[in-house]
C-alpha cells in the first residue's frame, strides 16, 4: 500500500518505509527510526525543522536535530495545514508497505531505439536482444514484465524517480554511473569502435580526427570517450543512435563512435551502411567504457539487484543465453 501524507507523526508511527521526494526526485529514503532520529539529507532535516512544532519536538514526533543555522530559534510556530500542503506539490512523504517491485510486476526501463538490442516495429511492438532478455529475466523472477519506454538521456533520472524498477537498455557499468545507481553483473560486453566512409583520408588517431565532425549519442560512454580521446574534433551529440546513423549516411558527419556490434548489425549490414566501414580498432578506454552492460537499479534495491544478477547467471549457465545470443548475433556477445 502507498500513502501520501503531510502528517509527520503518522509517517513515523505507521509506515515501515519513508520516501522523501523533492521536485519529483527521491532525496532520501529509509526506515522511520533512523530517518527521523538522524536524517542523512540536509534538505529533509530542514523540512523537519521547519514544519515541526516545539511540542512535537518534545514529544519526539520529529527527532531530527536542528541545523546550526536554526539553533538560535527558541520557538517553533505550528504551520497551518493550507500552508503546509503547498510544499507538498514538490515535496511529499510516501509511505509504502513494500517496494514497488515486490508485487506481480517488474517495470523495466527500455529505449526501443538501439537495434539490434532494442527497437520498435511499425505496430509498436518492442523487439531486440535487450527486450528478449528482459522477458526471460522476468519469467525467472515470476514477474509480469512491464516495459516502459524512456529516452536514453533520461534513463537514470527516471529510475531514481521510480518510473520503473530497473533499466535493461545496454547501459555500460561505469564508475561514474555507480555514483548514482547500482548494477547487476554484466550481461554482455562488446567494444566501441569508430565508423567512417571507406578510405576516408584520415585515421583513427587524435591528430587524424582533428577538426573532423564525430557523432555520438548523448549521455553515453561513447560521448565520454570521444571527448576524452579526440579533444580537437567537433563532437556532435544526438538524442538517439539512429539519428547518428542518418547524419553519417547523409555526409553531415565524418565519423561516429558507438558499440561495434550495434554498428555492424544496425548500420553496416544495411543498405544505408554501404560504402562505410570500421575505422581503426576497438577503443581502449576502460575509464569511460566500463566493464560491460548491466541492469541498473536504485542503490538501496539490493534484493532486486541480487535476484537479477542470479537470473543472469542462471541464463548464462543453462544454455538459454546462447539461444538468445544466436537469435541476433554471430558471435558470443558476453565477452571476456
Amino acid at each position: 500500500m502507498l500513502v501520501v501524507t503531510h502528517e509527520i507523526g503518522f509517517a513515523r508511527d505507521v509506515s515501515n518505509r519513508v520516501i522523501f521526494l523533492h521536485e519529483g526526485l527521491i532525496e532520501t529514503e529509509g526506515t522511520p527510526q533512523p530517518m527521523f532520529s538522524n536524517p542523512e539529507s540536509d534538505r529533509f532535516r530542514q523540512f523537519l525543522s521547519k514544519h515541526c512544532t516545539e511540542v512535537a519536538l518534545r514529544e519526539s514526533v520529529c527527532h531530527a536535530p536542528l541545523l546550526p543555522s536554526q539553533q538560535h530559534r527558541r520557538r517553533f510556530q505550528p504551520m497551518p495545514l493550507k500552508k503546509l500542503l503547498l510544499p507538498l506539490l514538490t515535496t511529499i512523504f510516501m509511505l509504502s508497505s513494500a517496494v514497488t517491485h515486490a508485487g506481480d510486476s517488474l517495470r523495466v526501463g527500455v529505449e526501443g531505439a538501439y537495434p539490434p538490442f532494442s527497437w520498435k516495429e511499425a505496430d509498436g511492438t518492442l523487439k531486440g536482444f535487450d527486450i528478449d532478455f528482459a522477458h526471460e529475466v522476468c519469467q525467472r523472477l515470476n514477474k509480469k514484465c512491464v516495459l516502459v519506454e524512456q529516452e536514453w538521456d533520461g534513463m537514470i533520472p527516471a529510475l531514481l524517480a521510480r518510473k520503473f524498477d530497473t533499466i535493461i537498455a545496454s547501459m555500460s557499468i561505469t564508475e561514474e554511473r555507480k555514483k548514482k545507481v547500482d548494477f547487476t553483473v554484466k550481461y554482455y560486453n562488446t567494444p566501441a569502435m569508430l565508423v567512417a566512409k571507406k578510405n576516408p583520408g584520415f585515421d583513427d588517431t587524435a591528430d587524424g580526427l582533428k577538426y573532423k565532425r564525430v557523432g555520438v549519442q548523448r549521455a553515453t560512454t561513447h560521448q565520454c570517450s570521444a571527448e576524452k580521446l579526440y579533444p580537437d574534433a567537433e563532437i556532435v551529440l544526438y538524442a538517439t543512435q539512429e539519428e547518428v546513423w542518418q547524419d553519417l549516411a547523409a555526409g553531415r558527419l565524418d565519423a561516429q563512435l558507438s558499440d561495434s556490434l550495434q554498428a555492424l548489425e544496425g548500420f553496416l549490414k544495411l543498405d544505408a551502411g554501404k560504402g562505410f566501414d570500421f575505422l581503426g580498432g576497438a577503443i581502449d578506454d576502460p575509464q569511460c567504457q566500463g566493464i560491460g552492460a548491466g541492469f541498473a537499479v536504485r542503490k538501496k534495491d539490493t534484493t532486486l539487484r541480487d535476484a537479477l544478477s542470479k537470473a543472469i547467471g542462471d541464463i548464462r549457465a543453462d544454455g538459454t543465453y546462447k539461444k538468445l545470443n544466436d537469435k541476433y548475433f554471430e558471435i558470443d556477445v558476453y565477452g571476456s
